[in-house]
């Protein structure tokens, strides 16, 4: 990283320096020439570049008879993120960052913070909402290559808005209004807006990090001619074909909550959540809810190694092999078994029911490379795609993830 430096001293004169290898020295240095000389010291922009890459090989084996030409092996860039971020005097921080895969550009993360009350953090632009403790999660560091169905299914993404974060100690408390995803907003039609709310206790428990957390939001549509879709893809992303799916229902807003439970200790860890979507439908529509959640479990076969809690989000973090292939060794090696649900049926709306049961691999040869592979079979109730006459079926997902950040 390169850190300009700029002093200025009472009678107009300029002294400026620049640092490469230890800017910490030329900090420290600076700092007692203006003691010395009454000068002011500032750090003009301190800034770096960040990315990721994600390259997912996937295959989705159910009954031919289905007919569709999504089944079968794909392979895809998953997310190819770059951007940068950085802090500004005053303390500000920024990142602007969007995702470039499969020819497109989509903003992701876009927006300044403030840190300059004790234990809080004020953010404004496109960050996400506060919906899940998976949700929040960065991608890069899920045990599966997908996250539970119910975080697509109902949507869960981010949003322009404002928010406020407050962590002290073994309590974590966040809060914002948020309008729409910056290219929805894109249409002079949608003028939703959405309350969003999470909190979690993080005790130490059983000699072990713990996290007790729920969260619950509302969601106003603001159009009377509004509708939702709730649907999920089958545990990968290659594919576009979705078992599970409501289609389009009219409604006036959205109510959803959700429960969290996490711990981590040593080579083990266990998390556990679900959310209800409840639609509040037009006239005398009866409102349905929807639910969906996973039971998972983790364990590592590298000694040493454990997964990381981040108290400042409340959810898991980068895993940091204890023996990477950088020092010589062969990196962290973590298996994790799940069972996932998604129930999209209720009050007259039959979108169908989806278990799995997944097992995944982990390889994590340095903190910032990591290599996935993960299992899931499936079973299909009332599915949205039909069998031949059958809308109860089984189906099998395989996939290969290979990843990289900076």
């Amino acid at each position: 990283e390169m850190i300009k430096v700029g002093i200025c001293r009472e009678q107009d004169r300029i002294v400026g320096c620049c640092a490469r290898r230890n800017p910490q020295i030329v900090l420290s240095h600076l700092s007692t020439l203006a003691a010395a000389e009454r000068v002011e010291l500032s750090i003009l922009d301190v800034h770096r570049s960040r990315g990721r890459l994600q390259i997912d090989t996937a295959s989705v084996s159910a009954p031919s008879s289905i007919g569709s030409k999504s089944l079968g092996l794909a392979t895809e860039f998953r997310r190819a993120y770059f951007g940068f971020d950085g802090t500004i005097p005053g303390n500000f921080g920024y990142r602007i960052e969007a995702d470039i895969a499969n020819s497109s550009i989509d903003p992701t993360d876009v927006y300044l913070t403030y840190t300059g009350i004790k234990n809080l953090t004020l953010t404004i632009g496109q960050h996400k909402p506060f919906e899940s403790m998976e949700d929040t999660e960065s991608d890069l560091f899920t045990s599966f290559m997908e996250r539970a169905s119910f975080n697509t299914a109902f949507g869960f993404e981010r949003r322009l808005g404002l928010s406020a974060q407050y962590q002290k100690g073994m309590v974590l408390a966040q809060v914002g209004v948020f309008t729409d995803n910056v290219t929805d907003l894109n249409a002079d039609t949608d003028n939703s807006y959405s309350i969003d709310s999470r909190f979690a206790l993080q005790p130490r428990l059983f000699g072990g990090q713990a996290h007790i957390g729920g969260s619950a939001h509302y969601h106003d549509l603001n159009d009377s001619s509004a509708t939702v879709r709730y649907r999920a893809r089958p545990f990968t992303h290659t594919t576009d074909i979705r078992f599970v799916d409501t289609k389009a229902i009219s409604a006036l807003s959205e109510t959803n909550y959700g429960v969290e439970l996490g711990w981590t200790g040593g080579p083990v860890h266990f998390t556990a959540e679900s959310q209800w979507m409840k639609v509040n439908r037009p006239g005398a529509i009866a409102d349905p809810t929807f639910n969906g959640g996973y039971v998972e479990a983790g364990l590592f076969l590298t000694k040493g190694d454990t997964l990381p809690y981040k108290a400042s989000e409340g959810t898991w973090t980068r895993i940091k092999p204890k023996n990477g292939v950088d020092k010589g060794g062969i990196g962290a090696v973590q298996v994790n078994a799940r069972y996932d649900w998604l129930d999209l049926n209720d009050n007259g709306v039959l979108g169908g029911r989806q278990e799995l049961v997944g097992a995944s691999l982990l390889w994590v040869p340095t903190d910032y490379v990591r290599f996935i592979i993960d299992y899931g079979h499936l079973w299909l109730k009332d599915a949205a795609v039909a069998a031949g006459a059958d809308r109860s079926y089984n189906a099998d997902v395989i996939g290969m993830r290979a990843q990289f950040d900076f």
